[in-house]
């Protein structure tokens, strides 16, 4: 299965490069609400065509932890406020996804961490998500933020952090915690953030969909 999955990788980046892509939502189980930010990645799309040159679809597909269509998609995104669940076929497929060349970007919307973390351990249960320094390459792709991720919406006064899950050096999954990227993502009139809260959440949100697709 994981050869399979190198070589559907291969032939997608091999055509088409960061051009005519189309990235995907997760859909999950577990009671969570994988739907929430409607409007977030849209938003993200439409600024990451605009300003680093990408050729995204910009309609966003949904696709499921254990569907062969998520195979399709270098660039996976989660969000959600509740419960993870994983079946041990979902955490096989989406394991498969991940050391194949696939990549997740998962946004904590406020109350993930603690079932993320569990359904998470059924994925890779020999690794631990680590959280990564201001130095790292995903913080300076294209916009510079000297200080790692940044704080969009403030919950429990706790600083922002990015944790990721690597496998043989390659960041394979990227967990951003009190941040709240998707809220920052949505259209201005969701969470009327200042224009320059929501250009930091673009600019960032720009600079993982970069890495993501570069490394």
């Amino acid at each position: 299965m994981l050869k399979k999955c190198i070589f559907i990788f291969i032939f997608i980046f091999g055509i088409h490069g960061m051009n005519a892509q189309k990235i995907a939502l997760l859909k999950y189980n577990g009671g969570g609400d994988w739907y929430a930010n409607p409007t977030a990645l849209p938003n993200l799309i439409d600024f990451c065509n605009t300003h680093i040159a990408t050729s995204l679809d910009q309609k966003p597909v949904t696709v499921t932890p254990g569907g062969p269509e998520i195979f399709m998609y270098p660039f996976v995104h989660m969000t959600g406020h509740g419960n993870v669940v994983f079946s041990e076929s979902e955490a096989e497929n989406l394991r498969n996804y991940l050391l194949g060349g696939g990549f997740l970007h998962i946004d904590d919307n406020y109350g993930m961490r603690q079932y993320l973390t569990t359904a998470l351990k059924t994925v890779f249960p020999e690794k631990e998500l680590q959280e990564l320094p201001a130095s790292h390459p995903i913080f300076h792709s294209q916009f510079e933020f000297s200080k790692g991720l940044p704080k969009i919406h403030e919950h429990d006064g706790k600083r922002p952090q990015a944790f990721g899950i690597f496998d043989n050096g390659r960041l394979v999954l990227l967990f951003t915690f009190e941040s709240d990227l998707g809220d920052g993502w949505e259209n201005e009139e969701v969470h009327h953030d200042p224009e320059e809260v929501r250009l930091k959440a673009l600019q960032m949100g720009a600079n993982i969909i970069k890495y993501a697709f570069e490394n």
